[in-house]
């Protein structure tokens, strides 16, 4: 009987470690992971709809060891929740890539390290002074146990010619069907002719190094996220080490194409995220692609909100008045957004809003020569609802507040 916490094809909000915490002992069947890379970039993300945008920072204050220290305890959880015959992909690239094998090894035992597997994508090559482009990541491929399921597959040839470059066989003319025929091995030296359309038949068997390309913004599946994944890339993995109607789990899911692609291959799936932002886009994602997903551990209370970063309380409350969120992320001259109608939108994550709020948010609105205004927070003063009423009797601004509480009655609508 499944864990009341523990729910398929569910979009689940939240820090994943405590969502993960939840999930009974061996209870899904595959697991991609894609955490946030050691990079030390920040990312300008625009969401799929064109409108929403949010920022976040890709960076570790105090080095590799804190990012690692972050990882391990997620990592352990997936462990525990994946069954004996589950498989666990860990996305990685050079930055932490052997510092989390290290780890991997202890976790899940040396013996179940499957493959280090090279994902080679082409890119814009340039000159570069101390090292060569990189041009791959590393997935690390690991079982829980011998009794892991793996489908070993192969993908048809290319042509003739790859076929022959690789194989290394020279083709030969048979002098009564005039067919190609190649020799072929088998055993005890000895060498038997084999037709070439026979030959290649059997196709060519997949390696370690995936030649994927990385989707570019033009690409149809394209939703404008930079470090969004192919989906040929999640598909290699769910038809190498899973079943129809087995439970596929992404603990950064992102933007989605881990559940969108489980989805389209008939799997069940989990999806966790803690940006409401990014659960957002998944259900908007899952919906079109006509699941019917859950969605649980969105903020629901004034403490939850409390706890989130600034952007995404601002992506929170400009999502839930149906707005675009501001592109600029700093030096927004007091706008975070604004509704589709154009009305400024200015978000506090604070309580008590005063009277100089309002007044700098009225120059804010006059600068961009509008009439109308909203401001939201967890709570407005006195000062604040006379400087809006004073505004409205001598300026003619209608400056509406809103409370955190009200923006809360609007989302109970939306996600009904």
């Amino acid at each position: 009987m499944a864990a009341p916490y523990f729910n398929t094809n569910t979009i689940y909000c939240g820090d994943n470690e405590l969502v993960l915490s939840k999930f009974p002992d061996e209870s899904v069947d595959l697991i991609y992971a894609d955490p946030p890379f050691f990079s030390n970039q920040q990312y300008e993300i625009i969401w799929g709809d064109g409108y929403e945008i949010r920022a976040f920072e890709d960076r570790w204050k105090g080095g590799i060891n804190n990012y690692v220290e972050w990882m391990v305890p997620k990592i352990e959880q997936c462990q525990r929740v994946l069954k004996k015959t589950g498989s666990m992909y860990l996305h990685c690239d050079w930055h932490a890539g052997h510092y989390l094998k290290a780890e991997c090894d202890r976790i899940f035992g040396y013996k179940n390290f499957r493959n280090s597997i090279v994902w080679h994508y082409s890119g814009w090559n340039k000159k570069n002074k101390y090292n060569f482009n990189s041009r791959h990541d590393t997935i690390l491929f690991y079982a829980k146990t011998d009794e892991q399921k793996f489908y070993s597959w192969a993908r048809p040839w290319i042509s003739k010619e790859e076929y022959v470059k690789i194989r290394k066989q020279k083709i030969r003319i048979d002098p009564k069907s005039k067919k190609e025929y190649v020799l072929s091995d088998a055993g005890n030296g000895k060498r038997v002719m084999r037709f070439l359309e026979d030959a290649m038949k059997q196709g060519v068997y997949i390696d370690d190094v995936w030649d994927i390309d990385k989707l570019n913004n033009s690409a149809k599946e394209a939703l404008g996220y930079p470090t969004q994944k192919p989906e040929a890339l999640l598909e290699r993995i769910m038809l190498a080490s899973s079943d129809t109607l087995d439970i596929v789990l992404d603990p950064f899911c992102g933007c989605g194409t881990s559940i969108a692609v489980a989805q389209k291959q008939g799997r069940q799936w989990i999806g966790i995220d803690v940006s409401p932002t990014a659960c957002d886009l998944m259900m908007k994602r899952m919906r079109k692609i006509g699941s019917k997903p859950n969605l649980m551990g969105m903020p629901l209370t004034e403490e939850d909100l409390r706890k989130i970063a600034p952007f995404e309380f601002q992506n929170w409350a400009v999502k839930r008045l149906y707005g675009r969120v501001s592109a600029r992320k700093s030096g927004d001259m007091g706008i975070d957004g604004a509704t589709f109608e154009g009305v400024p939108i200015q978000v506090k994550q604070s309580d008590d809003i005063g009277r100089n709020v309002i007044d700098n948010f009225e120059t804010a609105i006059r600068r961009k020569k509008k009439a109308k205004g909203i401001i939201v927070a967890f709570s407005f003063g006195k000062g604040a609802y006379e400087e809006i009423a004073r505004a409205k009797l001598h300026e003619n601004l209608d400056i509406k507040a809103l409370s955190v509480k009200e923006i809360l009655k609007i989302q109970e609508q939306q996600l009904i």
